[in-house]
C-alpha cells in the first residue's frame, strides 16, 4: 500500500495512472507543518506540500525573468516600430511556429522530460546575451527580440505546465494547480516591479542580462522534483526515465475532437486579447505623442507599472480566489469567468475610449485569464496522454496562441485601411466574445466525457 493525496490506494491501481503526486509516501498520510501551512491557499493533503512548492518556485523564477525581459520588449518595439510594427511583428511569430513546432516535437520525442527541459530553458536563456551586445552596439533589435520573446515564453512556460500535468493526475491537479499557479503570479508580479524598478538605472540590455540569470536559475527547482521522483521507486520512476515520444502535435490535434476545440478556444482568446493589447498600445502611442520626450522611456516605464498592477491583482486572485473557484463551480464554470469580464470590458472601452479607462479593462481582463482561465486552462490537460501534455499542448500554447496575433494583425491591417477607430476595434471584440462563450461551451461537454467526475 502507499498514499497517494492522502488516500490509501493498492499498487496495483497505480499501475493503471499515468500520472501520479510529486511526493508520494510509503506510510502514513499526517500533514506536515509545510502541508498545513499550505493548506490556508489550496487543498494541500499529506506530503504534497514540497513539491508542489518548488514547482511553483520553478514557475516563479520563470515568470520573473518573462516579465523583466516583456517590459524589455515593449519599449523596444513601440519606439522602434510603433503599435501597428508591433501587431505585424507579432503575426510573423505564428508564421514561425510553424516551423519550429513540428521541430520541437522531433526533438522531445527522443528526449527524456528533465533533458528536454533543461536544454530548451539554456538555449533562452545564451541568447539574451547575444540580444544584449548587438543592443549594445546600437544594432536595432526590436523586430528580431519581439518574434524571439514569443516564442521563448510560450515554450518555456508551456514546458512547465506540460511537466505540472505529468506529475498529477486529475483529482490532484485540481487542487494543487492553484498553488503552483501562486507561484507563477508572484513571480509574475516581482518580474514586472523590477523592471519598473530597474528600467531607468539599467536600461533595457542590462536587463536582458539579469533576465538571462534569472532563467538559468529557473532549472534547479525543475531537477531537484525530478530527481526526487526518480528515487520514490513509484510508477512515476519510470515515467522520470521514459522518452516522451508518439506523434506530433499539431497530429494529435487533428486527430481528437477535445485538444482541437481548446485549440480553437486558445485562438480566440488570444484574438481578443491581442486586440485589446493593440487598443491600448493605440491611445499609449497617442498620448507619448502629445507629451513628447523620450518614448522608449515612456513606453518601458508605462508598461512596467501596467503589468505591475496587474500582476498585482493576478496574485491575490491566485493565491485566495483560484482555489474556491475550482472549489465551488470547478474547471468547467472558471473558464466562463473571463469572456463574461470582457465582455463588459469592452463595452465600457466602446462607451468611454480613453487610455485610464482601457488600461483598468485590460488589466481585469488580463489578471483574470492570467490567474483564473490560465489555471483552468492547463487543467483541461490533466486527462490527456504524455505525448498530448508535451506537444499537442506545446503546438496549442504557441502556435494557435500566435495565430490569434495574426488573425489581430490581419485585423488591424484591414483596419488601418478603412480608417478604424478605438470604438470599431472595441465593437469586434465584443462580437468575438460571444464566440468564445460558444467554444467554451463545446470544451466543456467534451472535459464531461473525458472526466465525468471532476468539475
Amino acid at each position: 500500500m502507499i498514499y497517494l493525496g492522502g488516500v490509501k490506494m493498492d499498487t496495483s491501481a497505480l499501475e493503471s495512472h499515468q500520472s501520479f503526486p510529486v511526493f508520494a509516501v510509503l506510510d502514513g498520510q499526517r500533514k506536515l507543518p509545510l502541508d498545513r501551512f499550505l493548506s490556508v491557499f489550496a487543498d494541500v493533503r499529506a506530503r504534497e506540500g514540497a513539491g508542489a512548492l518548488l514547482l511553483a518556485a520553478n514557475g516563479f523564477l520563470l515568470l520573473s525573468g518573462y516579465y523583466m525581459l516583456k517590459a524589455v520588449r515593449e519599449s523596444l518595439i513601440l519606439s522602434q516600430s510603433g503599435p501597428e510594427g508591433k501587431m505585424y511583428t507579432a503575426a510573423g511569430q505564428a508564421l514561425l511556429l510553424l516551423f519550429l513546432v513540428p521541430a520541437y516535437s522531433a526533438f522531445a520525442t527522443r528526449m527524456v522530460r528533465i533533458r528536454l527541459i533543461s536544454w530548451v530553458t539554456l538555449f533562452f536563456a545564451t541568447h539574451l546575451v547575444i540580444f544584449a551586445a548587438l543592443g549594445f552596439q546600437g544594432v536595432r533589435i526590436g523586430v528580431a527580440y519581439f518574434l524571439w520573446l514569443g516564442i521563448c515564453n510560450y515554450l518555456l512556460i508551456g514546458q512547465f505546465w506540460a511537466f505540472a500535468n505529468d506529475l498529477y493526475d486529475e483529482h490532484e491537479g485540481k487542487r494543487l494547480f492553484p498553488l503552483v499557479g501562486g507561484g507563477v503570479a508572484l513571480g509574475s508580479l516581482v518580474g514586472a516591479e523590477l523592471a519598473a524598478f530597474l528600467f531607468r538605472a539599467f536600461g533595457p540590455y542590462k536587463l536582458m542580462l539579469l533576465s538571462a540569470v534569472i532563467l538559468t536559475a529557473s532549472v534547479a527547482p525543475a531537477l531537484i522534483v525530478n530527481r526526487h521522483e526518480s528515487r520514490t521507486g513509484s510508477p512515476q520512476e519510470r515515467i522520470v526515465k521514459a522518452r516522451i515520444g508518439g506523434r506530433g502535435g499539431f497530429q494529435l490535434i487533428r486527430s481528437d475532437r477535445y485538444l482541437f476545440l481548446i485549440a480553437a478556444l486558445v485562438l480566440l482568446l488570444n484574438l481578443v486579447n491581442s486586440n485589446g493589447e493593440f487598443i491600448m498600445s493605440k491611445l499609449a502611442a497617442a498620448q507619448a505623442g502629445a507629451a513628447g520626450g523620450n518614448q522608449m522611456q515612456f513606453f518601458g516605464e508605462l508598461y512596467a507599472h501596467f503589468y505591475g498592477l496587474q500582476n498585482l491583482i493576478v496574485l491575490i486572485l491566485q493565491i485566495f480566489v483560484v482555489s474556491r473557484v475550482f472549489r465551488y463551480i470547478g474547471v468547467r464554470g472558471a473558464l466562463f469567468v473571463v469572456p463574461a469580464i470582457a465582455m463588459g470590458g469592452y463595452a465600457l472601452a466602446l462607451a468611454l475610449p480613453i487610455l485610464g479607462v482601457v488600461r483598468i479593462v485590460k488589466s481585469l481582463e488580463n489578471s483574470t485569464d492570467y490567474s483564473i482561465q490560465s489555471t483552468a486552462r492547463q487543467a483541461l490537460f490533466l486527462p490527456t496522454s504524455r505525448e498530448a501534455k508535451y506537444k499537442a499542448k506545446m503546438a496549442i500554447d504557441t502556435f494557435f496562441t500566435r495565430s490569434g496575433d495574426m488573425l489581430s494583425a490581419v485585423l488591424v491591417f484591414v483596419g488601418s485601411r478603412l480608417a478604424f477607430s478605438v470604438q470599431n476595434y472595441a465593437a469586434l471584440n465584443l462580437v468575438f466574445v460571444f464566440v468564445w462563450v460558444g467554444l467554451v461551451v463545446a470544451v466543456v461537454r467534451q472535459h464531461k466525457k473525458a472526466v465525468p467526475s471532476i468539475a
